[in-house]
């Protein structure tokens, strides 16, 4: 009896298996294309939300000292009390960020902080890493790509 069932069952083509594990391929294709781009979305709005954040501290560390870091002293100024040609006598004790929670890019990077003490720029270079392209993400947020300098608030 077995020897029949054996005898009469049928397999799988060649053709079949190769159709078959093209539709599969193509499928794969799709949802991992699928997953990367929202993988992508994801990490900008982590940049966005995070260059509010800073902008937030920059402006409190601003009615504190009544000027915002320079260029020179940087974010570094959120940690620690900036000193040299402009100092903040009124600098809150701890400062305005935690040092474990200075932000990198989600990709890895370290802000790009600009100021000449009344304005600022920040800026991430992207997903790519490279600067001045359509990827990058500026604050304040500018309707091109690079950085846009606006009065801040």
């Amino acid at each position: 009896m077995k020897n029949r069932f054996w005898a009469s069952a049928r397999g799988f083509s060649l053709m079949e298996i190769l159709v078959a594990l093209t539709l599969l391929g193509l499928a794969g294709t799709f949802v991992v294309s699928k997953v990367y781009d929202s993988m992508v979305t994801g990490q900008v709005q982590s940049c966005e939300i995070q260059l509010q954040s800073l902008a937030d501290r920059l402006k409190e560390f601003r009615m504190h000292c009544g000027f915002f870091p320079t260029s020179q002293q940087g974010l570094d100024a959120l940690i620690n009390k900036p000193s040299g040609e402009r100092e903040c006598k009124r600098y809150a004790p701890g400062g305005y960020l935690d040092p474990a929670e200075v932000p990198q890019d989600p990709w890895g990077a370290e802000f790009i902080y600009e100021s000449d003490g009344k304005t600022i720029t920040m800026r991430s270079n992207g997903p790519d890493g490279i600067e001045g392209n359509e990827d990058d993400l500026t604050y304040p947020p500018s309707k091109k790509s690079g950085s846009a300098e606006e009065p801040t608030e």
